[in-house]
């Protein structure tokens, strides 16, 4: 799984912002996960609830927020929302069946609440 390599990076970015303010305590970190990044919210808590013991983190609650999958048609250049199974996803301007995925496939940590 690459939850935990994802986690471990997510975490230490989190770390580090709350060390560089003085916070004591990461408090609620708020995670956006993309639709089709692969990601899946249980493994990357239960990384997390793992890796965090120990640090300012430990005990944090992990918020998740889904971004919906985006494309653009490489034919005409319309921006949509992906729908279903990639071998569905067709233009609705032009019916191009060329699609490139523009959002909804990564992790972001949005921000992070500390004391």
């Amino acid at each position: 799984m690459h939850e935990g390599s994802i986690t471990q990076a997510m975490l230490n970015l989190a770390l580090k912002h709350a060390e560089r303010h003085h916070a004591t305590r990461i408090v609620r970190i708020n995670l956006a996960i993309g639709e089709v990044s692969g990601i899946v919210d249980i493994h990357v808590q239960l990384y997390f609830d793992f890796l965090s013991k120990g640090t300012i983190a430990e005990g944090a609650h992990l918020s998740f927020r889904t971004v919906p999958a985006t494309g653009r048609c490489r034919n005409c250049g319309r921006e949509f929302e992906l729908q279903g199974l990639a071998c569905d996803w067709v233009c609705p301007v032009c019916g191009g069946t060329q699609v490139q995925i523009i959002g909804g496939n990564r992790l972001y940590l949005e921000s992070i609440e500390v004391e």
